[in-house]
């Protein structure tokens, strides 16, 4: 599946967070909403990123804007995550996928390659979604270190 684009409507979701709480995208109409989709808890590259957001937390809170990390692993895992690098933010809640139904209606979970091995793992992208539920903006190839001034850059400029 290919990613979505800019005024598509972006696909609900429930999914869990560390502490196995379901978070429903539709519960937060009405604000902007960024969803990153990143491969793995604990890596470094997930962590930059993370962390990134984190460090910013009061410029997305003082935006009224909610960011949510997705990924496809288990909410222990996320858990672990949270706790080793002090995550748990007001506007940072990380979520797992394991069933990898909204990675795949994102349109991130795509054959990947390695040393010449395919196989199947999360892309790292960015959408940032409106009050209304429409895809305002796509980020398809995300670098972890300038992700989250990116981001703050669109909202900035854009909300």
């Amino acid at each position: 599946m290919s990613l979505l684009n800019i005024g598509d409507a972006a696909p609900n979701f429930t999914l869990l967070d560390g502490q196995e709480t379901a978070v429903t995208l539709a519960d937060t109409a009405g604000q902007w909403r960024v969803l990153y989709f990143y491969p793995k808890a604990s890596t470094p590259g997930c962590t930059v990123q993370a962390c990134s957001i984190r460090d910013n937390n009061d410029a997305f809170t003082k935006l009224n804007v909610l960011v949510y990390g997705i990924s496809p692993d288990p909410s222990k895992k996320i858990a672990k995550f949270n706790t080793a690098e002090e995550l748990d933010t007001p506007a940072l809640t990380l979520l797992g996928d394991e069933s990898k139904e909204t990675l795949e209606a994102y349109g991130v979970w795509q054959e990947k390659s390695m040393y010449g091995r395919k196989y199947m793992g999360v892309a790292r992208v960015t959408y940032i979604v409106n009050p209304v539920g429409k895809i305002a903006h796509v980020m398809p190839k995300v670098s972890p270190k300038t992700h989250t001034e990116d981001v703050l850059k669109f909202l900035q400029e854009n909300m």
